[in-house]
């Protein structure tokens, strides 16, 4: 019969906890991917915007607003991905710092497991050997008794 390894309960404690991290870090990186996106359009937006052919006073002011509204958006736009930036990094080393404690654990299973298998091993051996014992014995009983008969 073989032990179960005592740590298995926290094992799977430690894999949730990496399973929610690892989730945690997909969607801290979509967060980033989408902010990075729009701030690129922006980007793409201000850059495509130019100032009126004609030097009409309205359209001229229009399009200064347009452009200054543009570039505040901008701005807030490239915060907003920087902060979607930092959150990545943050969720990162929260993913590695779980995936190092399953993996601690990890290991000490395999190390249970391999001493599970040696003392097994060890017993079926043992067995074997009493089993050979045990012939040896019944041979020589048996051979000793033909030879006084």
């Amino acid at each position: 019969m073989t032990r179960r390894f005592p740590l298995a309960g926290l094992l799977r404690v430690r894999a949730m906890a990496e399973e929610r991290a690892a989730a945690e870090l997909a969607a801290a990186r979509r967060d980033e991917r989408a902010a990075s996106g729009r701030a690129r359009s922006t980007q793409d937006r201000l850059g495509a915007s130019g100032m009126p052919a004609l030097a009409e006073e309205r359209a001229f002011q229009a399009a200064v607003a347009s452009r200054v509204a543009l570039a505040s958006m901008l701005v807030e736009q490239r915060a907003l991905a920087v902060a979607a930036q930092e959150e990545t990094d943050r969720r990162t080393e929260v993913w590695s710092d779980a995936r190092r404690h399953v993996r601690a654990i990890e290991r000490l299973e395999e190390r249970h497991d391999d001493m599970v298998r040696v003392e097994e091993a060890r017993a079926e051996q043992l067995v074997l050997d009493e089993v050979a014992g045990r012939r040896a014995a019944g041979q020589r009983a048996a051979g000793l008794g033909r030879a006084d008969a």
